[in-house]
């Protein structure tokens, strides 16, 4: 029995810090679950201190492609579900540094009172193919986001782009007009202004 309870606390000890496991090795998770469950916490602990400030860099990300315009309902679904989730901000796109940075700047204010960090990436080359590449070279980004009039956010409502093109999930966010009506999924899950494709 007591073997038995042991385990039962390195088991509960590993659900209490499942999170801490994203920013360890392979080789540090199973030195710190062969612990004892007092130590196994310590080492924990001591572990992740490097990560104090580092780790929003490995923190997860949603990634939002930009375009030419940037509607407010876009940028308030991302801030909202960013905040929620507590992730952090990654602006991918295919306009200039300066362009794209002068489309952020109203909603600059926001990002800062939610505390959430925002990074600028500008890509180059065929938009679907940048989006996806950088996309399968970068696996903390959870989805993408984009607006429903945009090149992404039309070809994933007509159906015209193919289903495994982007690594991640992409949410179409629905603004203007079609923010008003009900917009018909691309897939069976959705929320208020949302489409997942």
């Amino acid at each position: 029995m007591k073997k038995l309870t042991a385990t039962l606390k390195k088991m509960l000890d590993g659900l209490a810090y499942a999170h801490a496991g994203e920013y360890l090795t392979p080789r540090e998770k199973t030195r710190i679950l062969s612990q004892d469950s007092g130590t196994a916490q310590q080492q924990i602990e001591e572990v992740l201190e490097p990560f104090g400030t580092g780790a929003r860099d490995k923190a997860r990300r949603v990634a939002l492609y930009l375009g030419s315009e940037l509607p407010p309902e876009v940028m308030d679904y991302v801030i909202q579900t960013c905040m929620r989730l507590r992730h952090e901000l990654t602006v991918l796109t295919f306009e200039s540094a300066s362009t794209a940075r002068g489309l952020l700047q109203p909603h600059q204010a926001t990002l800062d009172a939610a505390g959430v960090e925002m990074k600028l990436v500008t890509l180059n080359g065929k938009p679907i193919e940048g989006l996806a590449r950088y996309l399968r070279s970068h696996p903390e980004v959870a989805f993408l986001a984009c607006k429903d009039s945009g090149y992404l956010g039309r070809r994933y409502l007509q159906g015209t782009q193919p289903k495994n093109a982007m690594p991640v999930p992409v949410v179409v966010v629905a603004t203007g007009a079609a923010a008003a009506k009900q917009v018909q999924p691309a897939s069976d899950q959705h929320s208020k202004n949302t489409v997942v494709a």
